[in-house]
């Protein structure tokens, strides 16, 4: 069995984040992992400071399967199976020996695929202590008051013929590539420092969120067979407005193209990187190059597992068929934004601009529910609504009308049956339409609110629709 489970296809990057999740599970602030090159005898150890074992509780752990996927589990916990420390383990090494301190002496255990495969008996025995010559690689243990070793010997899958310490240490940045990614927003938030052979790794956001010109459509909550879950769009920046290196890191591990889609998160821990999980309108989508720059972040519950179908390895999730048709309405919106930005070589995207882009609707969740309201600071809304006078209340009332009569049901039916999203943002409009109506809100802001014409394309720059037309707005005088 323990043969037949070390094809589950795990990457050594995987299984080494897979082991970090069980750090995190015993409140570690620090991982340390230790890339050790000696040829056959090389040796990858994951050291952490977390509440660590005893004895009972390292015995229970090193066993496979020793809770139910059923059981209930803390929001903060990221395993499920109660596999992932052994089958992560044993898909890159023949041996596992795991050492682990909490508030007394130290504690260790292994399993050694070799003595299990040659016991004439086929007795299943876990063995005490480290192996001959090994114990100095759990020695980190001693200072330490309480937290776990977790070491990998015998690295068949890794160091296997023709293996050289050059392969070794390109596998140390791809390593470093992967947890960078995958343990991102605990890095960023500082409550998780992760070192590789004591160099502290840096966090890679996919969606460069720190940058003022990267779209964001803001947070979508909605329940799913009574899970919450949370998804948001980006539309980064075109390559023409990023500096190259800031370009070639957002391109991520797997390039441009390969890492657009969805960032499926499970307690802010990436399970999957860059995927459009099988979604679309009439047929599913696929990686091209026009959507390059879109990507979504989306949180999902533990409690959720079930209904997104994750697997032990914790890198695959497929969205539950009651959430598949708002997640596709949704992320086509994204594409399109994406699509527009990659046409325009980036002309949408300021580098002077500052500030979120000012929405022309809202939604607002009350005891109620959820309603859509149009944006009253929106700078055509605004603009009519100061200068309507005694017609005032009349124009708040059209626009409480327009409210309360968005057709919904309508605009989903519809999508439903075409096969593709709604237009919208002037999509396929006459380019004259298009700047004609620029054109009366860059002159109410210039004339009526007293801006500069250069402050009043700044603001119509970061105003929805114009977000994408940019071409036009840098071209508008006073008229």
């Amino acid at each position: 069995m323990i043969e037949a489970l070390r094809g589950l296809g795990y990457s050594p990057a995987a299984a080494i984040a897979d082991v970090i999740d069980n750090s995190i599970a015993a409140g570690a602030s620090e991982v340390d992992v230790q890339f050790e090159w000696r040829g056959k005898q090389s040796s990858i150890a994951i050291v952490d400071n977390g509440s660590g074992m005893d004895a009972t509780a390292l015995d229970m752990a090193m066993r496979l399967g020793e809770r139910s996927p059923l059981d209930h589990r803390s929001e903060s916990d990221l395993g499920r199976f109660g596999l992932g420390l052994k089958t992560a383990s044993f898909s890159q090494a023949r041996r596992l020996t795991v050492a682990s301190r909490r508030e007394g002496p130290v504690s260790s255990l292994r399993w050694d695929l070799d003595v299990l495969r040659d016991d004439p008996k086929g007795e299943w025995t876990l063995l005490e202590g480290a192996a001959p010559g090994s114990a100095t690689l759990l020695a980190s243990l001693d200072k330490m008051k309480s937290g776990t070793v977790v070491l990998w010997e015998n690295l068949d899958r890794i160091v296997s013929a023709g293996v050289t310490d050059k392969h070794f240490l390109a596998l140390v940045d791809r390593v470093e590539k992967h947890l960078s990614m995958v343990f991102h927003r605990f890095l960023e938030g500082r409550r998780l420092t992760v070192r590789i052979n004591g160099s502290p790794i840096r966090p890679w956001d996919p969606f460069l969120s720190a940058r003022s010109d990267t779209w964001r459509s803001g947070s979508d909550r909605f329940a799913v067979n009574g899970h919450e879950i949370v998804v948001e769009g980006f539309v980064l920046p075109h390559k023409d407005r990023l500096p190259p290196k800031v370009y070639e890191d957002a391109a991520g591990p797997d390039g441009w193209t390969s890492q657009q889609g969805f960032y499926v998160y499970r307690h802010e821990r990436l399970l999957v990187a860059g995927h459009w999980l099988g979604l679309g309108q009439g047929r599913s989508w696929t990686k091209e190059e026009p959507f390059k720059l879109a990507r979504i972040r989306l949180d999902i519950p533990n409690s959720a597992d079930e209904d997104w179908k994750i697997d032990i390895r914790k890198s695959t999730a497929r969205p539950p068929q009651e959430a598949r048709q708002r997640l596709s309405l949704f992320a086509e919106d994204v594409r399109q934004r994406a699509r527009r930005v990659f046409a325009f070589r980036g002309k949408s995207e300021r580098g002077s601009r500052s500030g979120p882009i000012s929405p022309a609707w809202r939604a607002t969740r009350s005891a109620d529910g959820l309603r859509y309201r149009v944006e009253r600071d929106h700078p055509a809304v605004a603009s009519v609504i100061e200068q309507a006078g005694a017609l005032r209340d009349d124009v708040i009332a059209m626009l409480r009308v327009i409210e309360e009569t968005v057709p919904v049901q309508q605009i989903w039916l519809d999508t439903a049956e075409a096969k593709e999203a709604p237009r919208i943002g002037f999509d396929g409009m006459p380019p004259e339409e298009v700047q004609s109506i620029a054109q009366t809100l860059f002159n109410n802001l210039v004339i009526r609110k007293g801006m500069s014409e250069e402050a009043a394309r700044r603001q119509l720059a970061v105003t929805e629709p114009f977000d994408n037309w940019i071409s036009f707005i840098e071209t508008l005088k006073r008229t």
